[in-house]
This record gives structure tokens, C-alpha cells and sequence, in this order.
């Protein structure tokens, strides 16, 4: 954790090491203990060339590595020609780059450090690159520059700054060799000769690890042609490796392609293709220890992540009853000149195992079983058959372990003993023996006196100082608004920087895990504002975290308008279902039709005429006269049959 409160991001890469280009011959490998060891590959490995421990390998470890030609002058000279002619002359130095930002120069055919490449940096360096054609050495640092060094006179020979958020992480040098590029959380394109900036990509959310040009099809290394040129690159945290095209004439700062790995990369090689037909081959070791294998041809964009090909594991063999298998992680591994042959190293830095293998098959996991425990045999020094124990004056406090930021001292004066109980003494008990260490416990306003040990603020701490995912995720999994602040704000100062840091891992991992911390990273910004302000490399500090929310905001607006667009279909089809249900289920209970008279159906069809309205009007004016007399005589016709007969109008006033 104190790499990452630092600013780093390397805390948790393995060791460094790089294999001679070319015929893969020499592995460089950089142990934990500072020692740097130059094994031979060629047969399955095995045989140690040369063995280097710096002087400062304490205080100054080593960083990266990269293997160099002899120098070109040199050769010239008569005192070097039989050096030239050595096997190994080709690749003669190895550059170191160290924690304090010195760079070593070490000379593998004569065994000794050769030159120092002082004052250029003041922090870290991150990445060393040798140019193919004029020999200079390229460097970046934590300090945001980058430096051309003159290895003959071992001085500075440019310098300029390549980023303004934070440190720059890694180069790679274009195969014609004018271009550079750079990467931190973004990458550039340098001009070699007039160190200007040509373009900027942008795509990762962390610092990026992996740089690497693919040469098009059927160019040579002298002559590339921009508008066909990609790159790869790949960044902590991040389990895709994004393949960008580099245009001039255009500025698309997408990537056209990307690969999808199980964690992120630590070593990736590339096998580029010989003819246009022919697909490119990519490795990628990822941290979790399994390697990944992809062919592919580039021709333009491809939306959709490229899956591997193939999958390789190590494990043990356990042919014993009691033993299990064991998965074996790979550490590094490269491509034959063949681009068929793959050159794999695993084990330990010790004594590392280097195999060649020939992975010619179509299956998607492939798993290599090795009897790990029997060929790797450790070095051992002298053995210790004496130990002493050093003399402590009365004055001197003994402190133990304890919290962080606490001491208890301990009295060194104790009664002398020959080690013999008398048999009238008595056995001092377990509350005489502890009051006589005189310890001073630390007062706590608690019920019952002592620090207690089972909350999750001292949980929180415990995982962060360990690194322990269970005591983590047991902590992190809490949804209680009110437990988060509660622990938030009990946590001590220094553990502040590492939850920043796990939680900034943590939400660039699956959507529902970043949801919980999300909660936690508002409560830590809101509860610690004036402890991160107080900070003078804040912005280091939290760059990262920025370029996460930075990208996540960028695709808010997109988000919306489809999270719209579903809705507004999802409502549409909900309503169509609801309607189509309601007309299924209308079903006629009783159905009543009216028989139609021949009249209305002649009157219907003569009504669809037109032009001989006003006829039709006289006819039915006729008609209603004829009716009203026919009407009239059948009355006078009823009258004479009832006997009713007015023909006598005498006969009606005698009546009346």
C-alpha cells in the first residue's frame, strides 16, 4: 500500500523481465531480493550466465528492463573487435532502470557495470527504450518526462515534459523510428526529430502498461507507411487490450479493435502477419497467471470484442494421493522469429522455468501439466548455526508491536534467575506476571476498557494494511447508510489514501459491486475533505478516480436518450398487448338483425339519383293525391255499409 499512496500503480506486478528480441536466447529477470540474473532460454533454460547485485539494490531496485547492441564506436575500435565477434554481441547491454531514477548500463559479455546514466530523473523510471538505428536510449519517469540520453558521453541529451496529470508509464518506438509513443492515462505520438506532439488517444481509465506498433503486412522495418500503422495497449486494472490505427490526415480517437482477457495483461508479444491474408498473432499474459492466445487480421473497425483463440495453464502434476493439483502462473512469455513457437517462464526468480512450446491446436483451454516442484531447486547461502542476541543497556525502551501510531515500552529490568524453582516457592500467577511487564495500556471510553476489535472500522483497517480481499469484501458488502459513515469517520488519517485507492480499484469492476462503492467513496470524500485538501499531490493522488468518473459521465447522455427510447417502446408494446387482450375478450352475447321492406329497398335504390330529383318530387305529389282520394272513397264506402249515408243533410240537424 505505500507504492500506491505514492502514486504508483506497480505495487502488484511481478518482478521484472525481458527477453533478448529476436532469437529469444537470454531472459533477464529481476528478483525480489535485488539480484538481476541473465539465464540462458536456448534448451528449456536452466543454465545462469551472469549474476548482478547493485550497489544500491536496497534503497534503488530495480524497475524494468531492456536489452541494447553494443555501442557502434566501440566496435570500431580495435580493443573491441574481438568483443563484436562474441555470440552474444548483439544484445550486449541491459539497461536497468531503478526506484531512484538512475539507469545502469551492465555489459553481460564482459560481467560488469559498464556506465551510469545520472541526473536525468528524480523519481521512478517506469520504462527504457533502445532505438534500433542511432543507438540513443529513451526514458520515462513518475516525474512526467521523458529523456533521450546519449550513451557514449552518458548525458541528457533532450528533455521534455509528456504529461501534466501524472507520471508517464510506458514508450515503444515506431519501426521506421521517428515516432515515439507515450502513454499514462493517455497516449501521445511524438515526432522523433522535432519532438512535437501528432496526436492524442484517449481509452483508458489507468495508467497504461503495454505498448506495442503492428508493422503492416509486407513493409519492411525502414519504411512504414503511416495510414496503415497500428498499435496496441493495454493498462492496470483494465482486462481489454485496445488496437488503435494511427492517421494523420483524420482524428478518430477510437480504437478500432480490442481483446477481451480474464485480468489484466503483465507481458504481451506479438507476432505480426507476413502478407495481408494472413492473421497476426497476439500473447498477453494476464495477472491472474493464465496466458492468452489470439489470431486475428486487422481490416478496419471491429465493434465487437475479439475473443481468445486459445487459453494456456500450468498446473502440477499430484501424482501423489495426498497432493492436489496446482495452477503454476506464468510470468512472461514471447514469440520464436517462427511466430509458431512460444517461449514460456514460470516458476520462480530463483531458478526460473523456461519452456518452449509448440501450441498448434484449436482447443479453447489448453492445460500444461509440469512437475514444478521437482525441477525448481533453491540456492541457499550459508547456513546459520549461531544466533546471538544483541546486549540491551537499562536506558534503552524496548517497543512492541502495536497500533499504528502507539508504542507500549516495556521494562527491561527483571529480576536475575538461575532458571532452578526452589521448592518453597511459589508459581507466580497470570495477573502477577502480566503487572510485572508494566504495560500502559491506552485509555478507551468504552464499557468495558478495551479497544474493541470486532467493528469494521478495525476491520476496514486490518484488510488495507494486509491486503486481504475476505476481510474486504466482508466490510465493503454492508448497503447500511448510517454503518458507512460510522466507519468512514473512525478510520485513522493514513488508512484514508489506501480506501481511496481499493475503492477507485474496486468500481471499475462489476456494475453491481460499483453501485456499494459508489457509498462508500462519497462518504470518504465527504467525511475526509480536509485531510485529501491538505495534500500537495492531490491530483496524482486521485487522477485516476477522475479519468474513471471522467468517462463514465461521457457516456451518461447516450445512456439516457436509450434508456428513453426503450421506455417509450417498452410502453408502446405493453399498450398494444393490453388493447389486443381487451378486443379477444369482447365477444357478442345476443345479435339482432331487421328484416328491410321491398318499399324502403325501392325507395333506397331511387334515391341514389340525382338528376331527376324534381321529378321524383311531382310523382310523389301525385302520388299523395291519388292516395288522399283513394283514401277518401274507400271512407264513403265504409259509410255505406255502416248505413251512415250523408245524402240528406235534413237527416243530420234531426239527428243532432
Amino acid at each position: 500500500m505505500a507504492a500506491a499512496a505514492a502514486g504508483g500503480v506497480y505495487e502488484a506486478l511481478p518482478p521484472a523481465s525481458a527477453f533478448t528480441p529476436g532469437r529469444r536466447d537470454l531472459l533477464a529477470v529481476s528478483g525480489l531480493d535485488g539480484r538481476i540474473t541473465v539465464w540462458d532460454s536456448r534448451g528449456g533454460g536452466g543454465e545462469l550466465r551472469r549474476e548482478f547485485v547493485p550497489s544500491a539494490h536496497l534503497s534503488a531496485t530495480c524497475t524494468c528492463l531492456a536489452w541494447g547492441g553494443p555501442n557502434r564506436e566501440s566496435h570500431q575500435k580495435k580493443k573491441r573487435k574481438s568483443e563484436a565477434t562474441d555470440k552474444d554481441g548483439k544484445y550486449d547491454l541491459l539497461a536497468i532502470g531503478t526506484a531512484t531514477g538512475t539507469i545502469l548500463l551492465y555489459s553481460v559479455i564482459k560481467g560488469e557495470l559498464q556506465s551510469k546514466l545520472v541526473g536525468g530523473h528524480d523519481n521512478r523510471v517506469n520504462c527504457i527504450r533502445w532505438h534500433q538505428d542511432s543507438g540513443c536510449l529513451y526514458s520515462c519517469s513518475e516525474d512526467k518526462h521523458i529523456i533521450e540520453w546519449n550513451t557514449q558521453t552518458c548525458k541528457v541529451k533532450c528533455k521534455w515534459k509528456a504529461d501534466n496529470g501524472g507520471g508517464v508509464s510506458c514508450l515503444c518506438i515506431s519501426p521506421d523510428g521517428r515516432m515515439l509513443l507515450s502513454a499514462g492515462r493517455t497516449i501521445k505520438l511524438w515526432d522523433l526529430e522535432t519532438k512535437n506532439l501528432i496526436r492524442q488517444f484517449t481509452g483508458h481509465s489507468s495508467a497504461v502498461t503495454s505498448l506495442i506498433f503492428i508493422r503492416p503486412p509486407g513493409e519492411s522495418h525502414s519504411s512504414c507507411d503511416t495510414m496503415g500503422l497500428y498499435f496496441l495497449s493495454g493498462a492496470v486494472h483494465d482486462r481489454l487490450i485496445s488496437v488503435w490505427q494511427v492517421r494523420t490526415d483524420k482524428k478518430e480517437k477510437n480504437a478500432v479493435l480490442s481483446f477481451t482477457l480474464s485480468e489484466s495483461p503483465v507481458a504481451v508479444d506479438l507476432a505480426p502477419s507476413l502478407s495481408k491474408d494472413e492473421p497476426m498473432k497476439l500473447a498477453a499474459v494476464c495477472r491472474d497467471g493464465q496466458m492468452h492466445l489470439f489470431r486475428h487480421i486487422l481490416n478496419g473497425n471491429h465493434k465487437k470484442p475479439v475473443a481468445p483463440t486459445s487459453t494456456v495453464q500450468i498446473a502440477t502434476s499430484g501424482n501423489d494421493e495426498s497432493a492436489t493439483p496446482t495452477p503454476v502462473p506464468i510470468l512472461s512469455a514471447g514469440f520464436y522469429p517462427d511466430g509458431e513457437s512460444l517461449l514460456l517462464y514460470y516458476g520462480s526468480t530463483m531458478q526460473p522455468v523456461i519452456e518452449k512450446v509448440a501450441l498448434q491446436t484449436d482447443e479453447r483451454h489448453v492445460c500444461l501439466v509440469r512437475d514444478v516442484h521437482k525441477s525448481v531447486s533453491l540456492r541457499k547461502e550459508v547456513a546459520v548455526t549461531k544466533v546471538k542476541t544483541p546486549l540491551v543497556n537499562k536506558d534503552t525502551n524496548v517497543l512492541i508491536p502495536g497500533i499504528p501510531g502507539h508504542s507500549a515500552a516495556l521494562s527491561v529490568a527483571s529480576p536475575k534467575s538461575d532458571g532452578k524453582r526452589k521448592p518453597d516457592d511459589k508459581e507466580a500467577t497470570i495477573e502477577e506476571r502480566l503487572g510485572s511487564m508494566d504495560i500502559d495500556f491506552p485509555k478507551v471510553q468504552s464499557k468495558g476498557g478495551l479497544p474493541q476489535t470486532d467493528n469494521f472500522s478495525v476491520l476496514l483497517v486490518q484488510g488495507l494494511e494486509s491486503n486481504d480481499p475476505h476481510i474486504l469484501n466482508k466490510v465493503f458488502q454492508t448497503k447500511n447508510e448510517s454503518l458507512i459513515k460510522k466507519t468512514v469517520s473512525r478510520i485513522p488519517v493514513y488508512a484514508v489514501l489506501p480506501l481511496v485507492h481499493e475503492l477507485t480499484k474496486r468500481l471499475q469492476g462489476h456494475p453491481s459491486s460499483a453501485i456499494l462503492m459508489v457509498r462508500w467513496m462519497k462518504s470518504v470524500l465527504v467525511n475526509h475533505v480536509s485531510y485529501l485538501s491538505s495534500l500537495p499531490d492531490l491530483v496524482p493522488q486521485l487522477g485516476s478516480l477522475y479519468q474513471l468518473m471522467e468517462t463514465r459521465v461521457k457516456t451518461l447522455n447516450k445512456m439516457s436518450r436509450l434508456n428513453g427510447k426503450l421506455y417509450l417502446l417498452i410502453t408502446q408494446v405493453a399498450a398494444s398487448e393490453i388493447s389486443q387482450r381487451i378486443h379477444a375478450n369482447q365477444e357478442a352475447q345476443v345479435v339482432y338483425e331487421e328484416e328491410s321492406s321491398d318499399e324502403e329497398s325501392g325507395e333506397e335504390q331511387n334515391t341514389d339519383s340525382d338528376d331527376n330529383w324534381e321529378e321524383e318530387e311531382e310523382d310523389d305529389e301525385e302520388s299523395e293525391t291519388s292516395g288522399d282520394s283513394e283514401g277518401e272513397e274507400e271512407d264513403m264506402n265504409v259509410d255505406k255499409v255502416n248505413g251512415d249515408s250523408d245524402g240528406d243533410p235534413g237527416n243530420e240537424s234531426e239527428e243532432e
